[in-house]
This record gives structure tokens, C-alpha cells and sequence, in this order.
């Protein structure tokens, strides 16, 4: 529902916004300064006013942000949906990648690749999908790799167990 709510915002500075990189910039920065949980409580409680609550998300952005973006948090904070703006920056990204044909990625395994082999991956996976991948390295405890791209709904998995799994089943299997 809350995705919903927040791809009709999207939509809407979208088709206003002049310069949409620019306010996808500013509502990610705001997206981290929800991100605190202090930030997070005082959006939330009913104890604080509306107006108290556009009023700080606005000093958080300064004199020089576009007008048209100030009104569009005016407009949230009357609608009580402040709390909508990570959704929002997450939507507007999504589209400004599907625009672009840029896409962001996360490896997650156990030892760090090298800047070639993460290069080979990030082609192997540009020749699959036909768009460019940039992909971060996280470490985990996974025995393997796993790559994932959200917004392509991609999801590859190679790993030790599921190997060890599929192999004892193709025995049980044969038997």
C-alpha cells in the first residue's frame, strides 16, 4: 500500500521537477536523516504538530532547494505523509535507473573479489540483461556468492550447501 501511495508522489514531482536528479539527490539526503531513529520517533508522534514536522524536514534542506520540491514536502507534511519520502526516493531512483539503463547491485560472499573478477561479473551480467550493472561487495558468511539486483529481479545464488544438496539429491535420485 505504501508503495502505491508512493509511486503516486513519484509521479507527481516527476512531471513538475525540472531538475529530477536534483530532487532524487536532496530526498535521498533526506532519506538518511529519517533514517535516525530520533528523526523517526518525532515523525511519527502525534504529540508534534504537522506544521513542527515539515518545518524541521524543511531546515534539513537550506535557502537554495527548488521551490517546486519545498511545496512538494509542504503538500506531504498537510497529507501526514512525511514519512513517505524513503518510498518516494526509492521509486524516483528505480525509475531514473530504468531511464538510464544503470543498475546497482550487491555481491555478497565470504571472500572479497578482485577488481577484475568483479569487472568479468558485472559484464557477464551487462551481456545478459543489456544494461550497464555496477556491483558493491558486501562480506557475509555465505560459503559462495550471491548477486542481486533489485530492481531487474535478479537474484543468482552459487553456494557450497545448495551444490552439496542438489548433488546428494541427483544420487537419492539415480538410486
Amino acid at each position: 500500500m505504501e508503495e502505491l501511495i508512493a509511486k503516486r508522489y513519484a509521479t507527481a514531482l516527476s512531471s513538475v521537477s525540472e531538475d529530477v536528479k536534483n530532487s532524487v539527490a536532496v530526498l535521498n539526503v533526506l532519506t538518511e536523516a529519517i533514517s535516525v531513529s530520533e528523526v523517526q520517533e518525532a515523525l511519527r508522534s502525534p504529540i508534534v504538530a504537522a506544521e513542527k514536522k515539515t518545518e524541521m524536514i524543511l531546515s534539513a534542506l537550506g535557502n537554495e532547494t527548488d521551490t517546486k520540491l519545498v511545496n512538494f514536502i509542504k503538500i506531504l507534511g498537510e497529507n501526514k505523509r512525511l514519512d513517505l519520502i524513503p518510498a518516494i526516493a526509492k521509486v524516483l531512483n528505480a525509475d531514473l535507473q530504468k531511464e538510464s539503463n544503470h543498475y546497482e547491485g550487491v555481491l555478497k560472499s565470504s571472500k572479497e573479489l578482485g577488481n577484475e573478477e568483479l569487472s568479468k561479473l558485472e559484464a557477464t551480467l551487462a551481456k545478459y540483461t543489456g544494461s550497464q550493472i555496477k556491483l558493491k561487495q558486501e562480506k557475509t558468511d555465505l560459503e559462495g556468492l550471491r548477486v542481486s539486483i533489485d530492481d531487474l529481479g535478479i537474484e543468482v545464488n552459487f553456494s557450497k550447501q545448495r551444490v552439496k544438496e542438489q548433488l546428494i539429491d541427483f544420487i537419492k535420485k539415480s538410486l
